[in-house]
């Protein structure tokens, strides 16, 4: 069974945190009932996700034994089958196929959406350079309006944007991360095949600027007066970018020094970058439910 745990890949699962931005930003997060469409959409995500990583698991097999890390995964080491591996993928999306009769109907075709982003990278798109990272952020946006769907919520354009911009950072700092891990380029490229197309000043450039252009978007977001509003001042978010810009130069500073692998290892293992998201998921509570109360007691103006 432990096995099997390893081969869903349960720690990844932290990625889709980003489908419960819509019941936060919503205001809604002590509804009941969007509390559990949220949750169930949550779980759908997850059952999705861990069907693409066992088909990625099975098709990059051969790739992972090269892999310093990756060759300790069940398929790559003979634990699991392919037809075990197969088996366990299709009662992983039968799950999420009864969790999507659940929930409205369009989050069935953005979840149907998301598959079909990670078969297509599995199957091509990730031996290109640039256009694999665009795919790993495409997957996270659509978490994000999954999550919105969910619950009727309208997702704001700035918000997808900032999500997009914020993800390409994540995924050329994966990159970053995989060159340093691995060390040699020929190596690296027997591994993932676009890497031979990724240098070392190259990932530095585009971590760099998409660093800025998602900080950027955030702060456009967060003053944005445009189109439909949420019910509470987003604009009181702003002072939540000193933790925004701390988190992401300490992710730029972890996959410099080549001791983590990419982001979710950042996350479980990186204490201060954990505490600075929780600190600003706690910040972000804050402005949503209570930023006006807070504004008007300390008298500041708008």
């Amino acid at each position: 069974m432990r096995t099997y745990v390893k081969l869903i890949r349960p720690a990844e699962w932290v990625k889709n945190v980003f489908v419960l931005a819509g019941l936060v930003f919503s205001a809604r997060a002590t509804d009941p009932a969007a509390m559990l469409l949220t949750g169930l959409a949550f779980a759908a995500f997850c059952l999705a996700a861990s069907t693409t990583y066992v088909i990625n698991d099975i098709r990059d097999r051969e790739h992972d034994k090269l892999h310093p890390s990756k060759r300790n995964r069940p398929i790559a080491r003979g634990d699991v089958s392919v037809r075990q591996a197969g088996g366990a993928a299709v009662v992983l999306a039968i799950g999420a196929v009864v969790l999507c009769f659940l929930l409205p109907r369009g989050f069935s075709a953005v979840l149907l959406s998301y598959v079909l982003v990670n078969v297509l990278y599995t199957y091509w798109l990730k031996r290109k350079v640039i256009m694999d990272v665009i795919l790993i952020a495409v997957g996270f946006v659509l978490r994000a309006i999954g999550g919105g769907v969910a619950i009727g919520m309208p997702i704001s354009p700035w918000l997808i944007v900032c999500t997009f911009t914020l993800c390409m950072f994540l995924g050329f700092g994966k990159r970053r991360c995989e060159l340093a891990v691995i060390g040699n380029t020929a190596e690296a490229v027997k591994h993932r095949a676009s890497l031979a197309r990724y240098s070392h000043d190259l990932l530095n450039h585009l971590t760099s600027v998409t660093a800025g252009i998602a900080i950027v978007t955030f702060l456009l977001y967060v003053m944005d007066r445009s189109g439909h509003q949420p019910p509470f001042d987003k604009r009181y978010l702003v002072y939540t970018l000193p933790l925004v810009v701390y988190a992401i130069f300490r992710y730029t500073m972890l996959i410099e020094s080549g001791r983590v692998t990419g982001p979710t290892d950042v996350v479980i293992n990186d204490r201060p970058f954990l505490i600075t998201l929780i600190l600003w998921a706690i910040s972000a509570v804050v402005v949503v439910y209570w930023g006006g109360v807070f504004h008007r007691w300390v008298g500041v103006g708008h």
